[in-house]
């Protein structure tokens, strides 16, 4: 098949009455985007000539929400059925190639079933996904002729017979039909049915009329096909997914304290030896050098850890680089913009944010670096803050090579603490320090004689 050729057609006009949400049901998030995401994201992997997203009335804020240029928007008003939901997109389907059928709420479908389905379907040929359920109640089952087997008919369940009710064979709607059929099976379309709606599904009698081959694929995996039509279904669909994203990791090594408790939200790419704890959530694009290790309740998005780093646990780490061998957390927050070179330490509660510690520097107790640039060997004491901000700018603290600063230090930047410098502890440093020197700032400690501690009022008797 000519890939040039292959139109996507997105269904994504579902009311999702069942999620008793105001968000339109495909933009609800499954592993941290949106369930249409999934399958936009799955057919730009197909590289289709066109794609075209059909939505429904009142999901003005679905084309809003992806903004995605390349694609084609076509509203349904009103909504009749799926077979009516394709012929908004007729204007924008050649008359030659396949078009591929794809559901907005369907979100796990992968690469691999369409192109088997693709690569099923020809100039003579229509592509069904089909699946056996042992509970198929709900869905159009698929009718084949008892002597060839071959598929005769798709029939809903309300309008199927008892006998074809019994049928464990169903159609999970995402075909592949041939374009030169494609506009006069969907004008033949009738809406004599209990619905009172133009099933797509009724294509496959007129194409069996018209003497083109049905062909049906089965998907790996059932949950391929699962739809969302309720936040159970979606946090039963949010678990499978999850589910295969760590059974992936096993295979690849990734030892795992609990495959059931790890939350995977985008990509997450592992070296050998990476130990991964309970309750972790990783976001965006993590990648995990060989050895780390990441402890339980962390969060991770965007960030590249390297080799045998240790992430303590309920540490919070996003859009960052973290060195060789270095020592986060436990509490720790590393905020964007920062970057931390090999066997740096960053402690119990501290915040790093839009800073660069270099090789061996240590902050390791309750202290906040922002905006700093911050030297090699560098030891920062409990306490110690950045203050980068005067209200309405933000300015640099720059600490160079071999300092030591003392705990409940506040350094008031712009500054520049000398290489070598050492700081006293409890001490407010608003000029730059010099070299090799010891610099601090305190009031003379006093004791008053004869001084007595306040004590509370009796209350009153009533």
């Amino acid at each position: 098949m000519n890939v040039s050729k292959l139109n996507i057609v997105v269904l994504a006009a579902g009311l999702g009455k069942r999620m008793y949400s105001v968000l339109p049901k495909v933009l609800h998030p499954l592993a941290g985007k949106p369930l249409l995401m999934h399958v936009l994201d799955t057919a730009r992997a197909l590289s289709p000539h066109t794609t075209c997203v059909i939505y429904g009335h009142g999901g003005e804020t679905v084309p809003q929400t992806i903004a995605d240029e390349s694609l084609i928007w076509a509203q349904q008003v009103p909504q009749l059925g799926t077979g009516h939901a394709v012929m908004q997109a007729l204007p924008h389907i050649e008359k030659e190639g396949i078009t591929l059928i794809l559901y907005g709420d369907v979100p796990l479908t992968s690469i691999e079933t369409l192109k088997k389905l693709i690569a099923t379907a020809g100039k003579q040929t229509l592509g069904l996904l089909t699946v056996e359920l042992p509970d198929p109640a709900g869905y159009g089952r698929i009718v084949r002729h008892s002597e060839t087997g071959e598929v005769a008919a798709i029939i809903e369940e309300k309008d199927a017979s008892e006998s074809q009710r019994s049928i464990g064979e169903i159609n999970t709607g995402i075909m592949a039909v041939p374009n030169r059929y494609l506009h006069s099976w969907l004008y033949k379309l009738e809406n004599n049915n209990a619905q009172g709606e133009y099933y797509l599904t009724d294509i496959v009698a007129m194409a069996v009329k018209d003497g083109v081959k049905v062909e049906t694929v089965n998907p790996a995996y059932v949950w391929e096909t699962t739809g969302v039509n309720s936040k159970v279904q979606l946090a039963g669909l949010e678990r499978i997914y999850q589910t295969a994203q760590a059974n992936k990791l096993l295979e690849q090594g990734v030892a795992l304290a609990d495959p059931s408790r790890i939350d995977i939200r985008g990509k997450l790419s592992c070296g050998r030896d990476v130990m991964i704890d309970i309750n972790c959530i990783f976001e965006g694009d993590v990648q995990l050098d060989d050895g780390v290790k990441v402890g339980a309740h962390t969060i991770l998005k965007d960030v590249r850890v390297a080799a045998d780093s240790v992430i303590a646990p309920f540490s919070l780490i996003e859009a960052a680089e973290i060195g060789r061998n270095c020592r986060i957390g436990p509490y720790a927050r590393i905020r964007p913009g920062t970057r931390l070179e090999d066997e740096v330490h960053i402690g119990n509660f501290v915040e790093v944010k839009n800073s660069a510690l270099a090789a061996g520097s240590k902050a390791n107790h309750l202290s906040y670096i922002g905006d700093a640039v911050v030297g090699r060997s560098v030891n920062i004491g409990a306490g110690t803050i950045t203050c980068n901000y005067d209200g309405a700018n933000k300015y640099q603290t720059i600490i160079e090579d071999d300092v030591f600063v003392g705990s409940d230090t506040q350094l008031i930047a712009p500054v520049r603490v000398a290489r070598g410098s050492t700081i006293g502890a409890g001490s407010t440093i608003t000029r730059d320090t010099p070299p090799d020197m010891l610099t601090l700032s305190r009031a003379k400690q006093l004791s008053i004689d004869g001084w007595k501690r306040p004590v509370k009022k009796p209350k009153p008797k009533n």
